[in-house]
């Protein structure tokens, strides 16, 4: 009788490393992420969940060493975009590190409870936080919608082996 081949790799200990490396191959819808602040924050996230539809809840996870994270962690409502495959620079400009996120290149403004929402998104939603959970390095923060729209109709940007992609059929 001939063994049957292992068709899986070895397994490892569950090290930061690994945690990332099988997370890269976990497809992900591209949101960002936006507060009112002294000035404006916003960070592009992928941990974005539908949590409840009665009532209308949402999740997203945040690092408490963002630069966000200061504002996000007072603020009472937040901006939740989603991401057409369009957008592959906006969700670049708010993931990157020291970037004007809010500069002349981002075409935003004031919306309901002064969140900052931007321009030409597949959909937006205005939400309340209800709660921010710790969660190792990060926050879990859960918000219940109060409005928003779905702007344009088209394909998401998603996010897939550590670049913003499109689907494709």
């Amino acid at each position: 009788m001939t063994a049957t081949p292992d068709l899986a790799p070895a397994p490892t200990a569950a090290t930061p490393e690994l945690f990332r490396s099988v997370f890269r191959r976990h497809a992900a819808g591209v949101a960002v992420i936006t507060a009112a602040g002294e000035r404006p924050v916003g960070f592009t996230a992928t941990s974005l969940t539908s949590v409840a539809a009665e009532p209308p809840l949402i999740s997203f996870g945040i690092g408490t060493s963002s630069s966000s994270w200061p504002v996000l962690s007072e603020a009472a409502y937040v901006g939740v975009h989603i991401l057409g495959e369009h957008q592959r620079e906006l969700a670049a400009t708010f993931a990157r590190s020291g970037a004007d996120r809010f500069g002349p290149s981002t075409d935003w403004s004031s919306g309901p409870e002064g969140v900052p929402l931007l321009a030409d998104v597949s959909a937006w939603l205005v939400c309340r936080v209800v709660t921010r959970v710790p969660a190792g390095d990060h926050r879990i923060v859960i918000a219940e919608a109060v409005t928003g729209a779905p702007s344009e109709a088209g394909r998401p940007l998603v996010y897939h082996q550590g670049r913003f992609t499109a689907l494709r059929d």
